[in-house]
């Protein structure tokens, strides 16, 4: 009789190939109905995470651009919620720029104040940035995408405790995911993304 682990489905997990890196695709943004999201940059888990700490620079640069073409702009504040204890006072949002209100799990979308606020604004597609890739932004990439959003993930906006994290939830969204997630869902980069108009 074989190993009970042997008939086991953990038992092929350690020969499982990876699948091919996912391809990052250009994609061009309208700012009228386009919102950046910046989610859980704090330092008590972004400023954990020297994955994060190196994603602060591509957030900011996004920042500045989303500012400059008059964008929606959203911020979900874990923990106490204080601006002071973002892990980088640059990345700190702007007198009426949308702060989450409500959400205490992964998917920024449920129980808070998100889908109302984007709804009110005529938002259509949101740039997901932020912290933990397999948390926040996967979760709410997801929750966009069932809520009718088209997402667009940059996988230098957005890190995880390790490299295989920041895989998974990437891959989940490019090709893992249900159909309604992969379907609306683009996987680029800071630098593949034009703004239009």
């Amino acid at each position: 009789m074989s190993n009970p682990a042997e008939r086991d489905i953990t038992g092929e997990w350690a020969s499982v190939k990876l699948p091919p890196v996912p391809e990052l695709k250009s994609v061009t943004v309208e700012p009228k109905t386009t919102a950046l999201l910046v989610l859980d940059m704090m330092k008590g888990n972004c400023g954990a995470r020297p994955r994060c700490l190196a994603s602060v620079a591509t957030v900011k640069k996004l920042l500045d651009a989303a500012r400059a073409h008059d964008m929606m702009v959203v911020y979900n504040l874990t923990g106490a919620g204080k601006v002071e204890d973002m892990v980088d006072q640059r990345l700190a949002p702007r007198a009426g720029e949308f702060l989450v209100k409500g959400s205490g799990g992964a998917d920024k979308f449920v129980n808070s104040n998100l889908d109302a606020g984007l709804k009110d604004k005529g938002i259509k597609t949101v740039i997901v940035t932020g912290t933990s890739a397999q948390g926040a932004v996967g979760g709410t990439t997801n929750g966009a995408a069932q809520r009718g959003y088209k997402a667009v993930v940059p996988v230098d906006g957005m890190s995880a405790e390790d490299a295989f994290n920041e895989l998974y939830a990437i891959w989940h969204s490019y090709k893992g995911g249900p159909v309604n997630l992969t379907s609306n869902a683009t996987v680029t980069r800071s630098d593949l993304i034009t703004f239009g108009g």
